[in-house]
């Protein structure tokens, strides 16, 4: 297995080198998702890592979905939005992790259920012993996930405080380099914004969002889409950085992100 550390100031400069690094450097090997003919995909060991992932620019264009599909997600994680999609026994999706994150669900040994806020206990960690190494959450169930088609990919947050900075290091099992990675950081950085907005407010004192880790056991690039691929390969070899990236203050990624509430907000009104 390939092993890659990739520092860098922003975000979506931190992606797409760990993304070019991977198709470079990365190990051939199959996948539990391979169809015949595909060739095997492109996977290493990845730790990387954003200085400032509130830097601007937050946004690379070539993450391959939409910004309203960005918005839609980081609420999906940040604020549990499509929670109610999770009924595996209706053959419907067996976890978000919003729900592992803020619901966990336990079982005791009476066999009484409870749901624990793991977020709760950070923000309340991290106000009362800013010094702790403690502030963690976790996603992973033994004794469901083994057993379904795609278990938990996040794996663990890890948070802590360094003089005015929270920082945040995230551990993920398996990661789709290029089709899932940059959506998976920009909705953690913003669990990261909203934990250091919340330990601000209780404790008094100021945080700001600070360095973010991205540890990835499996980092791919799935054989299935090379060709799809070779379009952002393109994009990286004929333009310039600026071109390749937008601030997300931009008026266009703002307008888009407000279309993304608009729906969100209508498909909660029909129960969708």
């Amino acid at each position: 297995m390939s092993y890659l550390a990739i520092t860098c100031d922003t975000l979506p400069e931190a992606w797409e080198q760990a993304v070019l690094r991977c198709w470079e450097e990365g190990d051939r090997i199959r996948t539990e998702y391979d169809r015949p003919g595909d060739p095997e995909s492109r996977d290493c060991t990845a730790m990387i890592v954003a200085r400032d992932p509130f830097q601007e620019p937050r946004i690379h264009k070539a993450f391959p979905g939409s910004l309203e599909a960005l918005e839609t997600y980081r609420q999906e994680v940040r604020l549990g939005i499509h929670d109610h999609w999770v009924s595996p026994e209706e053959g419907k999706w067996s976890y978000t992790y919003h729900q592992r994150l803020f619901a966990y669900d336990l079982h005791g040994p009476d066999g009484g259920a409870r749901a624990v806020n793991q977020f709760e206990y950070i923000i309340e960690k991290l106000a009362s012993t800013p010094h702790t190494r403690r502030a963690q959450a976790i996603t992973w169930k033994p004794d469901v996930d083994p057993a379904v088609d795609d278990p938990a990919c996040l794996q663990r947050m890890w948070f802590r405080i360094y003089g005015d900075e929270l920082r945040l290091n995230v551990h993920m099992r398996s990661n789709d380099a290029f089709k899932a990675a940059f959506m998976n950081m920009w909705a953690f950085t913003d669990l990261q914004r909203y934990v250091a907005e919340e330990v601000s407010r209780r404790s008094g004192r100021p945080l700001r969002p600070g360095a973010y880790a991205h540890f990835a056991d499996s980092f791919h690039i799935y054989g299935s889409y090379f060709s799809e691929f070779e379009g952002f390969l393109s994009s990286v070899r004929k333009r310039s950085f600026a071109d390749r990236t937008w601030d997300s203050t931009n008026e266009l990624v703002q307008s888009a992100f407000d279309s993304a509430r608009v729906q969100i907000e209508q498909e909660k009104a029909e129960g969708r």
